[in-house]
């Protein structure tokens, strides 16, 4: 017996070899959940994993396919391809489902569960297995762990949120509450923090870790927050709660609910494919197609790691992790419900391409590209630092290699990210160059659909996009957000001024290659359509249709916008350099512009077409537009998105062309077919016929702050108080308030608006000091004005 298994290992072993020698073997391999791992990897004798068919490609000398068949693979680690996996162009290796066979490869762990009755409709099962409990998924659909208030989507943030969430009358009453969390918007709105729960003192007040998520600290937002994992706040169907204690599983499930029968799954991975190369040895030529991916861990609380002095940290990981790679691709991948960051190139990375995915419900950002801050000359990690002027390394361009480089996001949908962190985009660009994203459709995103925290180091193509429903759960942002804080940028507008008045070769010294935007829809309700803040510079953006937050230019210099439609909103250019080289042409704008702060107007603002007469002189009392005109843009069929313009429309006569307005998104017609389309504007022709009211505070001229662009310009969270305008030198508060300062408190008294102001002004004593509070440079500054 033994002599003859001995014969038929060595005849098995023989045949390997022969597989493997043999130019038909060496193009497939096959894996299916009934295979096994000592079988060839034929079609008919098929492996059982995808680690063994990796094993299996290292030995093959030319291309392979390796063909995935129908099934779940549930894997216990990451598949990792290190230098060993490299490949040739001519030896590229694809892991691929098999043509008309779902394939799911999941990071989550089945379980077998004995269910009993516990109380309310709620059951209860012993856990057996040493397994995580941060998700769980029953018959393929999410649960939600036991959390206050209860989830209700119709609400816009976190689908619930109540300020007396963490008050200490309610958290009296868990008795556990160690191991919750606590998930808060920051307190201007600019994404969110999350926390873990360590325990309570007697007097009811949490023990927290956390709040790190956020790189512009302020603070939890004191009404938008709630907590989860709380077992005493589980009261509704679809909630959870695993007592750690005892392993006991308790789930409210919904009704006709099978348990008995039910697939049970939770996640235990936080990544399922990683390429782990180097500049060096990189991972070349490896392609995943056509798999759904999903139950990945969430990460919320290891998203620490800070973007520069964007307002962003992150997490360097996700459902699929690229580092050291070149010529890789993720392809016609459905990444569902992952709970974290769908795909993420981390450092070096060249040539790697994203291409007809579909990434819903992702509990991060869908695609990132992010580099190595060490790659940065000069860098600052927080809004409010700065390398002194005389420390900056002047030379141009990175300082290495490790960064994201000529790679693409293209064809893919995403919509429903950030389902549990808010400082998310479907496409995140960091200390990074030359990426492309183009074709996407990209919708229902708290935050922006596409965002570029910095200006290292540019090159960027951002064409033919559909973003939109964007800001959903956050403000002061857009639909396409950037920001410019680069080395020369000082978050005093005083001090930055005269470094960039003195020290111009530093403006482009991050940003080397202009950043263009070109033939993209975008649309944000709750911001700007196109918003380019704190210093973002050298972009050309042209060819777009803004549908209804309109564009907005903060600081920054070498901006070109040209040949936009900008529909029911206009132009939002904030605190301008002096001598920006900005130039805002030949677009058709719906409104007067919004200026803030803006002494110098660039190169050229000219050449528009504006709504009416009164928004044109409006534009021309302020030096620009002198050969614009204003009318009826005639629009071919705006009810259908077709924005172009009639030959008779006087949009051609200030140099307007019509360009493509139904070119939008993602191009495949699966993906075309599972698109929400955006709505589209109903066109408001009627402008507000309520004027701005202005006020003299002590020879000061100042407004009630009551707009989203002034919001925006002076960084407060919420439109309130009282807006400094002008402070003439024959004003009592000359050198002490300055404009754009908002006035929040004046002698001990709370100001909301010019109201709350005149109040206080009418009853104070002439010969006293009088205490103010006001918000300038984003800080809340106190001082006093010396009445005589």
């Amino acid at each position: 017996m033994k002599y003859l298994m001995r014969v038929k290992f060595s005849l098995r072993c023989c045949l390997l070899l022969v597989l493997l020698s043999s130019s038909s073997f060496a193009k497939e391999l096959y894996v299916s959940v009934k295979g096994n791992d000592n079988n060839p990897g034929t079609k008919e004798k098929p492996l059982a994993s995808l680690q063994k068919a990796q094993l299996l490609t290292r030995k093959i000398n030319d291309a392979v396919t390796v063909y995935v068949r129908g099934g779940t693979y549930y894997l216990s680690a990451p598949l990792l391809f290190t230098k060993k996996d490299d490949r040739s162009l001519k030896t590229a290796v694809v892991y691929k489902a098999y043509p008309g066979e779902q394939v799911k490869i999941s990071g989550g762990k089945p379980l077998q569960l004995t269910w009993e009755s516990f109380s309310s409709g709620i059951k209860k099962a012993k856990v057996t297995n040493d397994v995580a409990f941060d998700q769980l998924f029953v018959n393929g659909k999410q649960q939600r762990m036991a959390r206050y208030p209860n989830y209700n989507p119709d609400l816009r943030f976190f689908g619930g949120a109540s300020e007396d969430a963490i008050s200490p009358e309610r958290v009296k009453s868990w008795k556990h509450p160690e191991g919750g969390f606590v998930h808060a918007l920051h307190r201007h709105e600019w994404g969110g923090y999350h926390y873990e729960i360590n325990g309570k003192d007697k007097d009811g007040k949490l023990d927290l870790r956390g709040g790190f998520q956020n790189n512009r600290q302020s603070g939890m937002h004191d009404k938008y927050r709630f907590v989860e994992n709380i077992f005493e706040e589980l009261d509704t169907v679809g909630e959870w709660y695993f007592d750690k204690r005892d392993k006991t599983l308790y789930l409210y499930p919904e009704k006709n609910t099978n348990l008995a029968k039910a697939l049970i799954v939770v996640p235990q991975l936080k990544s399922l494919f990683e390429f782990r190369g180097t500049a060096a040895e990189p991972v070349r030529n490896i392609r995943i197609e056509g798999m759904e991916l999903s139950h990945t861990l969430r990460t919320f609380m290891e998203t620490k790691a800070p973007l520069l002095r964007s307002d962003w940290t992150i997490y360097r990981g996700a459902a699929v992790v690229m580092e050291g790679a070149e010529h890789c691709v993720i392809s016609d991948c459905f990444f569902n419900t992952v709970g974290g960051n769908a795909v993420f190139m981390s450092n070096y990375n060249r040539n790697n391409v994203v291409t007809g995915c579909r990434i819903v419900n992702a509990g991060a950002s869908g695609v990132c590209f992010v580099g190595d801050p060490n790659a940065v000359r000069s860098p600052s990690f927080e809004y409010a630092q700065f390398v002194p002027l005389k420390d900056i390394d002047r030379v141009p361009g990175p300082k290495t290699n490790n960064h994201p480089a000529n790679c693409t996001v293209e064809n893919t949908l995403m919509h429903g990210l950030g389902s549990v962190e808010k400082q998310v985009a479907g496409v995140e660009i960091s200390m990074s160059m030359d990426i492309k994203v183009s074709h996407n459709t990209i919708y229902d995103v708290p935050r922006a659909g596409i965002n570029i925290s910095e200006g290292t180091w540019g090159g960027h193509l951002i064409a033919y996009n559909d973003v939109y429903d964007t800001v959903l759960e956050s403000g002061d942002h857009g639909a396409f957000n950037s920001w410019g804080r680069d080395r020369y940028w000082h978050p005093d507008y005083a001090v930055m001024s005269e470094i960039a008045k003195n020290n111009p070769q530093l403006i482009k010294a991050d940003v080397i290659k202009p950043i263009v935007i070109h033939d993209n829809r975008f649309r944000c309700d709750h911001g700007w359509d196109i918003d380019l803040d704190d210093g973002s510079g050298n972009y050309h953006i042209y060819n777009n249709v803004c549908l209804n937050g309109g564009l907005k230019l903060r600081e920054g210099f070498f901006r070109t916008v040209e040949n936009n439609v900008i529909l029911n909103n206009s132009f939002h250019p904030h605190v301008w350099f002096v001598n920006s080289g900005d130039i805002f042409r030949h677009n058709i704008v719906m409104r007067p512009y919004y200026p803030i702060r803006v002494q110098d107007w660039g190169k050229a603002v000219d050449h528009n077409l504006f709504p009416d007469k009164e928004s044109l002189l409006q534009a021309q009392k302020e030096g620009t537009d002198a050969h614009s005109l204003f009318g009826n843009p005639e629009f071919i069929n705006p009810e259908k998105g077709d924005y172009r313009v009639k030959a008779s429309s006087p949009a051609l006569k200030v140099g307007f062309k019509n360009f493509h307005t139904d070119q939008f998104g993602v191009t495949s017609a699966a993906l075309k077919a599972l698109v929400r389309p955006v709505k589209l504007p109903v066109m408001v022709s009627e402008l507000s016929s309520v004027g701005v009211e202005y006020y003299d505070f002590f020879g000061a001229k100042v407004k009630n702050l009551n707009t989203l662009g002034e919001r925006s310009a002076t960084g407060m969270a919420t439109e309130t108080g009282v807006l400094v305008l002008d402070v003439p030198k024959k004003s009592l508060l000359h050198g002490i308030l300055m404009a754009n300062d908002v006035l929040l408190m004046c002698n001990d008294q709370q100001i909301k608006n010019w109201n709350d102001l005149a109040r206080v002004q009418s009853g104070l004593q002439l010969a006293q000091k009088i205490p103010i509070a006001i918000f300038r440079n984003q800080a809340l500054k106190k001082m006093e004005i010396p009445v005589k």
